[in-house]
């Protein structure tokens, strides 16, 4: 394994006609993607080192602070809305391109025919990671986002992040805006070439059928992973709040059934 001390020097981020076998997983953190990233690593995909157990590549200070240099460009329109329109223009701020190069440097360093990265505040650089890798190949990784929410999660208060969102000490209810922020970055983010979306639920419930498209959509064979079914729709057994209506509209989008309001059983415990 790599020591901090034994890392090598950053490269310039390749060329795009050298970024063909390039993978890079977009999802919130809390949405499964450890699961896509050990079966791509499974599958001989070199994920960078060292890992921490959720497979992420770590250290991942370089890839927080540049998460911080876009965050300052985001405007927040109140009510849950961000203007994401200067980070399509702008340019991109050379200490975030540098930040990215010293993150990613066990990756771009490797003469691995295949190489790949998975860190879930990638997600929120997304915008400027498509400008500057414009073909590599991405996996764009979806959960229910009632399941999303139901532990914490560094990303869960966006100020820690300089964007600007309606300040709450609702814990679950700031993970829900965190959660809905990353979605909506995604969407107002033009797509690159090389974009597939794959649902967890999917992934867990029908693993051939979805590795069957990832295959296609990779060109090469990938590794079959043990999974917990118990893992989907944990959300039902749930005391606390795991829906807010700002959640329908992407429920519905992504293929899941809208619920009805449930009120925690402890609150309806006392009206029987």
């Amino acid at each position: 394994m790599t020591t901090a001390t034994q890392r090598p020097a950053p490269v310039p981020i390749p060329s795009p006609s050298e970024q063909a076998n390039l993978i890079t997983i977009i999802g919130r953190g809390h949405s499964g993607t450890r699961a896509i990233s050990a079966t791509l690593r499974e599958s001989g995909v070199y994920t960078g080192e060292p890992l921490n157990e959720s497979s992420d590549l770590l250290p991942p200070d370089d890839m927080y602070e540049a998460a911080r240099i876009i965050g300052r460009h985001v405007t927040y329109l109140g009510n849950l809305k961000w203007d994401f329109s200067r980070l399509h223009t702008m340019p991109i701020d050379p200490a975030f391109t540098r930040r990215v190069e010293s993150y990613l440097t066990t990756v771009l360093n490797s003469k691995a025919k295949w190489r790949g990265w998975k860190l879930p505040e990638t997600t929120l650089v997304f915008p400027w990671i498509v400008r500057l890798f414009p073909e590599i190949k991405y996996i764009f990784w979806v959960r229910d986002p009632r399941d999303s929410i139901l532990g914490s999660h560094i990303t869960d208060d966006l100020a820690d992040w300089n964007i600007a969102y309606d300040k709450t000490d609702d814990l679950r209810l700031r993970r829900a805006i965190s959660w809905k922020y990353q979605v909506e970055l995604v969407k107002a983010t033009p797509k690159p070439r090389h974009w597939y979306t794959v649902r967890f639920e999917d992934f867990v419930l029908d693993q051939e059928r979805t590795l069957a498209g990832l295959e296609k959509y990779l060109g090469f064979k990938l590794a079959r992973i043990p999974v917990r079914p118990d893992a989907v729709g944990r959300w039902r057994g749930d005391d606390g709040i795991h829906h807010y209506d700002f959640f329908t509209p992407d429920l519905l989008e992504y293929g899941y059934a809208k619920p009805a309001d449930k009120m925690p059983r402890n609150a309806a415990d006392k009206q029987k």
